[in-house]
């Protein structure tokens, strides 16, 4: 085709012009529509949990032995339950001295895991063996026992219920009758999965859960799911001061004082703590 003939051809089709004003609409309606979706997605990126500082009220001593895997307490007395083959037990102890008042020790093939108050009894957790037992929480005597699938890491209880996690993102409801399951909640903050569920605490419609190996604690709806905040506990022992395995573990709170208590595995100190936001 001759270059005359090409240019002749591209004049002959037809051009169609629209008018400014008509470009100016559709230009103008497109950025509205971009402008308009955009701070809906920038708010969702931009979503972040609330992290609340934990600021040390005071310094209470924990045996150093103690490897815990659930605290709690009840009428001012701390009871906790610690794990580690051939070291695993119940514990009564005196809040303000550490000191053990009484002492159940588990048979060395089983490991000590989470524990909770419902009604008159306390509920242990162990790890691998998918058996609880049940105690008589005034003399510890044993009462019973209860049996679960899969893995045993926290327990707690809403005033209805038993919670129980194990290490997953998921937390199991129990029937404490039964111990049948009731529901599952998956744990998510924003859109992640929180995993490693770990000793829980349930505190005024909250459930509070230590994450194994993070040093801060997470606050959840027993409704959602959604972690509400995040406490922040990296300064209470350091990780410089404490080994690898020696982790955040362990959240007691005194209903009748309002006072927040918080430990670890292997930790020498109990620490009273306020949340500071």
């Amino acid at each position: 085709m001759s270059e005359q003939h090409h240019r002749s051809t591209w004049l002959a089709r037809p051009r169609v012009f629209l008018p400014a004003a008509l470009v100016l609409i559709v230009v103008t309606t497109l950025i509205g529509a971009v402008l308009a979706f955009e701070p809906q997605v920038t708010q969702q990126v931009r979503r972040t949990t609330p992290v609340i500082t934990a600021e040390i009220v005071r310094e209470l001593p924990h045996d150093k032995g103690a490897f815990c895997q659930g605290l709690l307490i009840h009428d001012g007395v701390l009871y906790e339950s610690t794990g580690l083959y051939g070291e695993s037990s119940l514990r009564r102890v005196d809040l303000e001295t550490g000191g053990v008042k009484k002492i159940r020790r588990l048979d060395n093939r089983l490991f000590g895991e989470g524990l909770a108050s419902h009604g008159e009894h306390l509920y242990q957790l162990t790890w691998k063996a998918g058996v609880g037992f049940i105690y008589d929480r005034k003399t510890l005597n044993y009462v019973g026992r209860f049996r679960y699938r899969g893995e045993g890491w926290g327990l707690t209880s809403d005033g209805k219920q038993l919670i129980l996690s194990n290490g997953s993102s998921t937390l199991q409801f129990l029937d404490p009758k039964n111990f049948r399951v009731t529901g599952n909640l998956t744990v998510r903050d924003g859109n992640r999965i929180v995993n490693n569920l770990n000793e829980l605490e349930f505190i005024d419609d909250v459930i509070y859960a230590n994450v194994w190996f993070e040093d801060r604690i997470a606050m959840i709806s027993p409704e959602t799911g959604e972690v509400l905040s995040w406490i922040d506990c990296s300064e209470l022992l350091p990780a410089e001061h404490r080994r690898e395995e020696e982790v955040l573990n362990g959240i007691a709170y005194d209903k009748v004082q309002k006072r927040l208590y918080i430990t670890g595995k292997n930790w020498p100190k109990l620490f009273e703590i306020r949340v500071v936001e």
